[in-house]
């Protein structure tokens, strides 16, 4: 059992803003692999099924962004797993540009406050991560422009990396971490 877990904020006035890039990816990883979507459950909307021949549960946390360690942690804890292997959080990155990917095996929470709220609830930051560039925000705001809009630009951008998303949890399921950071981290737009 594997949790992918893809951070955003609940409700229609935040669709599609650039900080639900992470609940976008858990949308394409369902329809892609044709995954059921389950019931509501720790805190979260989710969909089971397989991929790669690995049993998933896809989790949107509907704790908003800031409290999403609750129930990351919930599901980690009730199904015995270890985070370090058996879950990826997928999370928008201001210091990525649209369309790009990166993996990591663990890091920082570099300032992102969903990932800040995961470290705390499970104790550790060694946990993998897939962030999703929407780009630098210059001098806006950065609350302002997670929180806003993507433009058709960025749109276009993100759904190349929401469907390399898809082929790297794919290949780290299938494989390993270290073989889908070096398929999936080089690749750009």
């Amino acid at each position: 059992m594997y949790i992918i877990a893809g951070l955003g904020n609940p409700g229609k006035e935040y669709e599609n803003t650039r900080h639900n890039a992470g609940f976008l990816a858990i949308d394409r990883l369902i329809k892609k692999f044709n995954l059921t979507p389950s019931r509501s459950q720790f805190h979260s909307i989710t969909a089971e099924g397989h991929i790669s021949g690995e049993r998933v549960l896809l989790l949107k946390p509907t704790t908003f962004m800031n409290k999403s360690g609750v129930a990351i942690a919930e599901a980690i804890n009730f199904y015995k797993l270890n985070s370090q292997t058996q879950l990826i959080v997928l999370v928008d990155d201001l210091a990525l540009d649209a369309g790009n990917i990166r993996l990591r095996a663990s890091g920082s929470a570099g300032g992102h406050n969903g990932l800040i709220d995961i470290q705390r609830a499970l104790g550790t930051q060694d946990y993998p991560r897939l962030r999703l560039g929407i780009d630098p925000r210059g001098r806006i705001p950065q609350v302002k422009y997670v929180l806003g809009r993507l433009t058709e630009d960025q749109k276009d951008r993100l759904n190349i990396a929401l469907e390399n998303t898809c082929d790297a949890v794919a290949c780290w399921l299938k494989s390993d971490l270290p073989t889908a950071m070096s398929t999936y981290n080089s690749r750009n737009t």
